[in-house]
């Protein structure tokens, strides 16, 4: 399973990118706000230049930041030809007008990330209109008293059995566990803070074991006494 950094901190994505832990980033305009404010597309262009530099060019999600589908095709080419990046893909909220921009996108030749999908039905209309990837929230079912897994596992065998070659994406993470749960269950792709990942590294028999074998080195190198 890929992971993906859902953040728009540049700290964190050059931790991540350091480590050479990542196969995509992930924004929305939610996460951009967190930032200090400055001019949108010079902040994404900075993400941008940082993975050129660690030479990881990965696909780098930006969002839309308008609800009126009319404005949201200009709005997504500009952004597309406003970023200095060749992969750069264009996040597109579902919805029975926003499906035609995915569409005009997609045989436009630039990416779509098609977000904010909560179950079977939306995903396969996205699948079809021509999205690479299909965004599924999960810890948001979970807010509602769903069960995303069975959602998850089910878009799998959708796409798998109808050839598509859309990418599930599963993001919304609350818990480390949701995100080994996502992988049982068929996603091809999580994204999440960088948190997680730092978390995942870490295991109290790992540190434990390390200790151990450092001390046992250092009791053997140590002087013998005459």
């Amino acid at each position: 399973m890929e992971i993906f950094l859902d953040s728009a901190n540049l700290n964190e994505l050059e931790i991540c990118l350091k480590r050479g832990i990542l196969r995509g980033i992930t924004t929305n305009p939610s996460i951009i706000s967190k930032e200090p404010k400055t001019n949108f597309i010079k902040h994404i262009q900075k993400m941008a230049d940082l993975c050129k530099e660690y030479k990881q060019i990965l696909p780098l999600s930006v969002e839309i930041f308008t609800a009126n589908p009319k404005e949201m095709f200009s709005q997504a080419s500009e952004l597309f030809k406003g970023i200095d990046y060749q992969n750069i893909t264009i996040k597109i909220p579902i919805g029975w007008d926003e499906l035609e921009v995915i569409h005009r996108l997609s045989q436009e030749g630039i990416a779509v990330n098609c977000t904010c999908l909560f179950n079977e039905a939306q995903c396969m209309l996205a699948a079809n209109a021509g999205a690479k990837y299909i965004s599924i929230f999960m810890g948001r079912l979970k807010d509602i008293g769903a069960d995303p897994l069975p959602i998850i596992a089910n878009v799998r065998e959708m796409l798998d059995k109808a050839g598509y070659c859309a990418k599930i994406i599963v993001g919304s993470i609350r818990h480390a566990r949701d995100i080994s749960d996502a992988q049982n269950v068929g996603a091809h792709i999580v994204t999440a803070g960088m948190k997680f990942f730092q978390n995942m590294s870490e295991h109290p028999q790992t540190t434990k074991s390390v200790q151990g074998f450092l001390d046992d080195f250092r009791q053997w190198v140590s002087p013998v006494k005459v």
